[in-house]
């Protein structure tokens, strides 16, 4: 088989799709999925050496790719910064990608994306975005990609899988985009899903967060509240308690009102803290996330975030 067992659909198809995306299953005008092209892999292992983080295991297929990583960071000389890639145009009809990424013991790291992501229309069939994190013992993972835009006509189901060890800490970003906004286009997408699973290395859950987004079905008024931009940050960690990371969100997001809407909640067994954010525009949400990132950061690790490079 063509690329070998990674490009099998038993390791790019999801083991259960939600029934608002499944529905629109079906046959393409285009290549099929499994094609090459249709099948993006990336696998990234980090390890802790003399030098600090490095990245030790690397795999990639078109359309998903990095550069090196990159340590710009003069307070965290021993961090890396890596910038998720594709070579595409955006996230089409019957692609199905699939990102795994493993943080040793003792790592830290920071990963986003080095533009938004768009998902384009689909005529036929859906796109399937999995995402795999491992986090191991002591380590400190920072997972902020830059926001999904979901165009016109647009299906995808995403997923993330988090297996994180009770020593670790992760700080995980999610944030969609209901469309072109500034061409008018606003939930005009035909299925948004997102499913954010984070368990323990035995299995046991820690936090499971399900979003799904149909406007034809509930009305466009209804979705996020009619508004146009969704954010999410997980803060999962045993370096301070949840009520504490709790109180520190609400702190640093309170200059954000009236301009968005943000709810602010403890996760269970005191296994971290997450907000939502809704807003009207993107660069709004993105400055609060950016706001909540800066303060969860500086409160874990006694340093200041850097301003992240983007091309």
């Amino acid at each position: 088989m063509y690329g070998g067992p990674r490009v099998g659909p038993g390791h790019y198809e999801p083991d259960r799709v939600p029934v608002e995306v499944l529905r629109y299953a079906g046959g393409l005008d285009t290549l099929p999925s499994g094609s090459p092209g249709k099948v993006g892999v990336l696998e990234l292992e980090f390890a802790r050496t003399q030098h600090g983080t490095e990245l030790v295991e690397h795999y990639q297929k078109s359309p998903l790719q990095i550069m090196r990583p990159l340590y710009y960071d003069l307070l965290r000389p021993d961090m890396p910064y890596t910038y998720l890639m594709s070579t595409g145009a955006g996230i089409m009809q019957g692609d199905r990608l699939r990102t795994d990424l493993g943080f040793g013991p003792g790592t830290s790291a920071h990963v986003t994306t080095s533009a938004y992501t768009r998902v384009l229309r689909m005529d036929h069939d859906y796109a399937v975005a999995l995402t795999n994190l491992r986090v191991d013992d002591d380590a400190y993972v920072e997972h902020l990609p830059d926001p999904l835009v979901a165009f016109a006509g647009s299906r995808l189901y995403q997923r993330t899988r988090v297996t994180l060890a009770p020593s670790a800490t992760l700080l995980l970003g999610e944030a969609f985009v209901s469309g072109r906004l500034a061409r008018g286009e606003r939930h005009g997408y035909a299925v948004f899903a997102s499913d954010v699973e984070v368990r323990r290395p035995d299995g046991t859950p820690v936090a499971i967060d399900r979003l799904r987004l149909v406007p034809s079905a509930i009305g466009s008024l209804a979705v996020l509240d009619d508004h146009d931009v969704v954010a999410m940050l997980y803060v999962l960690t045993h370096r301070a308690s949840a009520a504490e990371l709790s109180d520190l969100l609400h702190d640093a997001l309170a200059t954000c009102a009236p301009e968005l809407r943000v709810g602010v909640s403890t996760l269970p067994g005191d296994a971290g803290a997450w907000v939502r954010m809704l807003g009207d525009d993107t660069q709004d949400v993105l400055r609060a996330t950016t706001l909540a990132w800066t303060a969860v950061r500086r409160r874990l690790t006694g340093d200041d975030a850097p301003t992240i490079r983007k091309c």
